[in-house]
């Protein structure tokens, strides 16, 4: 058994929904915005959880920490969205202590996403990390664990092909509107939304279209006109967007905000009208669909996409799993390690103590007693036999916790931490 609990009896879990199980509309209940995150680490820290990290994207909402059961940070969850316990149930998944671990390298390194091979979460988790280390609830163990992976995933980017081709969530939109506008190159697009997704669809916009007729709309105009300027194009106020809409032919919504912002009444106007809805929760109200010249696109629909790309990246599957199981055998043996080093550390202040009392007696028995030879020979006799019970306890063919327990009890130790 590896050696998870940090704080006694407590486990490292897993606990989340993603894309597989849950559909849009769930994940949407069960997402945290950056207040509800907030709220989530606060609750954790006045519960006494040791040590998590919470990540909420369009495609999974997750926590990852130590509880003595998983029921602490489903709760953490459910208190601070608007979900259930009984939902969860119904689509979540659970994982302990090795497997918690594998399905957090599989995330971060972009096998477990809803397009293969795309690497966007990793900066999420970045983020998480930061987040939790300002509420002091990152530990050792996570902090090693999540630099693990992202050691991985820069490696599986660099040394396979598993994100080659531009298949992303905003490539698919632009895909989309490529396949299904014609003419695109004079049609007017308004990008509603300058978050990421909303940043990387308007580059692959400007890209793919030839498009010069972009307009883009946030509620904080600031963030529009910082990415306006890079790319030449027009900025409107937020209170002109029942106004740009009407004159768009497509409408790409990429907000984050957690109830319907575009609806039925916003379109005064007959002509075809495309929206894709990037959002989760969904921004764009189903009633749209009563107009007979609206075609609406969610998010789920466009990640559906099996074209040549995906079929590709999936070859590189497993050179990219060989690289998670060398990284992760190594963040195995250091938290093995960790496990017996303070019994190591009491072992050898123990023989110090030994040595100690051993060259009191001798210089009071020799009167040309060496001390210094004398500490030189102890010192690496000491060296060398610690380093002979810290290689016993490495061994794979050790039942490391009996050991430990042999090694204190014949030495009398006591661990300091």
């Amino acid at each position: 058994m590896q050696h998870y609990n940090i704080a006694k009896g407590n486990s490292f879990y897993a606990i989340g929904l993603n894309y597989k199980k849950a559909d849009a509309v769930t994940r949407g209940i069960f997402s945290l915005d950056a207040s509800s995150t907030q709220l989530v680490y606060e609750q954790a820290k006045a519960s006494n959880i040791e040590s998590l990290i919470v990540t909420s994207t369009c495609n999974r909402t997750e926590i990852y920490g130590f509880a003595q059961h998983p029921f602490q940070l489903i709760k953490l969850l459910c208190d601070n969205s608007k979900g259930t316990v009984e939902e969860f149930q119904k689509v979540a998944y659970v994982y302990k202590n090795n497997d918690a671990i594998s399905h957090l390298f599989k995330v971060g390194s972009g096998l477990d996403s809803q397009i293969l091979g795309d690497f966007e979460i990793i900066s999420q988790l970045k983020i998480s990390a930061k987040v939790s280390k300002k509420h002091n609830l990152l530990n050792a163990f996570l902090d090693r664990l999540l630099n693990a992976v992202i050691q991985a995933s820069k490696r599986i980017k660099t040394e396979t092909e598993i994100s080659s081709g531009a298949t992303s969530v905003s490539f698919a939109s632009v895909q989309y509107i490529l396949k299904n506008v014609s003419d695109i190159s004079n049609k007017n697009i308004l990008l509603f939304g300058t978050g990421k997704i909303g940043r990387n669809t308007c580059e692959n916009l400007v890209k793919h279209t030839k498009n010069k007729h972009i307009t883009l709309i946030n509620r904080t105009k600031s963030r529009a006109e910082k990415i306006a300027g890079k790319f030449d194009l027009t900025v409107k106020d937020y209170a002109n967007l029942q106004e740009e809409i009407n004159i768009s032919d497509v409408l790409v919504v990429a907000t984050g905000a957690q109830l319907p912002t575009v609806n039925k009444q916003l379109i005064q106007n007959t002509k075809p009208l495309l929206i894709l809805d990037l959002s989760i929760p969904k921004n764009v109200d189903s009633n749209v669909n009563e107009l007979n010249h609206v075609t609406l696109v969610h998010i789920d629909e466009l990640s559906k996409i099996t074209d040549d790309t995906i079929e590709k990246r999936k070859s590189h599957i497993p050179q990219a799993e060989a690289i998670i199981e060398e990284i992760k055998s190594e963040f195995i043996s250091w938290l093995e390690t960790r496990k017996f080093a303070p019994t190591i550390k009491a072992l050898k202040n123990k023989l110090l103590d030994f040595k100690q009392t051993e060259l009191e007696a001798q210089r009071k028995k020799q009167a040309n007693f060496n001390e210094h030879q004398a500490n030189l020979v102890s010192n690496n006799i000491i060296q060398k036999i610690t380093n002979h019970f810290a290689h016993h306890l490495k061994s794979d063919a050790v039942a490391t916790d009996q050991s430990i327990e042999l090694i204190k009890k014949v030495f009398q130790l006591e661990e300091t931490s």
